[in-house]
């Protein structure tokens, strides 16, 4: 693969959780301030500084044992290295130097953005494919021991699945049949990722981007298509006219007025459009004479007769009809 097969989306995934240690709470303030408060009492009744002392260790080991896990949240517990269960959540107490909390699972449904720069679909053009992905803890337990970093693994999963699929379809596919790929990608995660306890809800595509020379040229190749179907319409409807125009002639055939009234209709359609000179063929002339020609002539003028009249008083003149001969 040329350039960048993979990008990281670590930034994208939840951040690491506190250790044990690191994530203090009212109980274990109260069970270091307890012992505490009771050692300087006793130093302050006695003078000797040694309850004060044993008050601060005392304080200190006790504080260590109370935790709180948010609602979403479940710690797993080990006691010397063995997996007891999993706490949470609310309050639950450890036994210092015994317990260790190694992680705290989030439950909620999670969001990781992933992406594939430059890989080449299976027509060989180089693609770049940003794509979101929604997932779930739904076991943590599993989630605990059976992979090391499963935010990382199930990143590392999603980016070579929508590798992989990338790989395996065209250009035209990818850009067509988003819904099918995201379907396909998202059984594929999900296979990888069920033995560590997560599902995946669903798989969005965000963006697929081509090289522009390409889209220049698929761009051509659109416009280049519709030409085609306009000339390919164009031609159908002269074909529909042509069938049509072999009805009319075959109804005026044996039906000489309506050929004329058809002419005269013409003839007062041209006039009325064009307001001037027209030229008609001499076999239209002789079929429906001259009066019918000046007739059609005055229809054809009669709105210019009354404005005419109306502004002037003059006697409009009627438009020009040339006759051109046949043969």
């Amino acid at each position: 693969m040329p350039g960048k097969d993979i990008v990281p989306a670590r930034n994208n995934l939840p951040a690491p959780v506190p250790s044990a240690g690191a994530r203090p709470n009212i109980l274990s303030a109260l069970a270091l301030a307890a012992p505490l408060g009771v050692g300087v009492v006793t130093t302050a009744a006695t003078g000797s500084p040694l309850a004060a002392i044993v008050g601060a260790v005392v304080g200190v080991v006790a504080s260590m044992s109370p935790k709180i896990a948010r609602q979403w949240e479940r710690a797993v517990v080990l006691r010397f290295g063995r997996y007891v269960g999993l706490k949470g959540p609310g309050p639950f107490w450890v036994i210092p130097f015994v317990d260790s909390v190694p992680a705290w699972v989030d439950q909620r449904t999670i969001t990781s953005s992933f992406a594939a720069e430059e890989t080449l679909t299976s027509d060989t053009v180089p693609v770049n494919v940003d794509a979101v992905l929604f997932w779930t803890v739904y076991d943590p337990e599993k989630a605990a021991l059976e992979v090391q970093d499963y935010t990382q693994a199930v990143s590392w999963a999603a980016q070579t699945g929508l590798r992989d699929i990338i790989g395996r379809t065209s250009l035209a596919e990818l850009l067509r049949g988003r819904e099918r790929i995201e379907k396909e990608l998202q059984q594929v995660i999900d296979e990888r990722t069920t033995p560590w306890g997560v599902t995946v809800h669903s798989v969005e595509m965000r963006d697929v981007v081509i090289p522009t020379s390409l889209q220049d040229a698929m761009s051509r190749e659109a416009q280049a298509s519709r030409e085609k179907q306009a000339r390919i319409i164009l031609g159908e409807a002269e074909v529909e006219i042509a069938q049509l125009f072999a009805k009319a002639a075959h109804a005026y055939e044996n039906n000489p007025t309506a050929l004329q009234l058809r002419q005269m209709n013409i003839l007062y359609e041209g006039l009325k459009q064009k307001g001037g000179m027209m030229v008609i063929p001499s076999s239209m002339v002789e079929s429906m004479g001259p009066s019918g020609v000046l007739s059609a002539a005055a229809l054809a003028n009669q709105p210019s007769v009354t404005d005419t009249a109306g502004q002037n008083g003059d006697v409009p003149r009627l438009p020009e009809v040339s006759v051109v001969r046949e043969g």
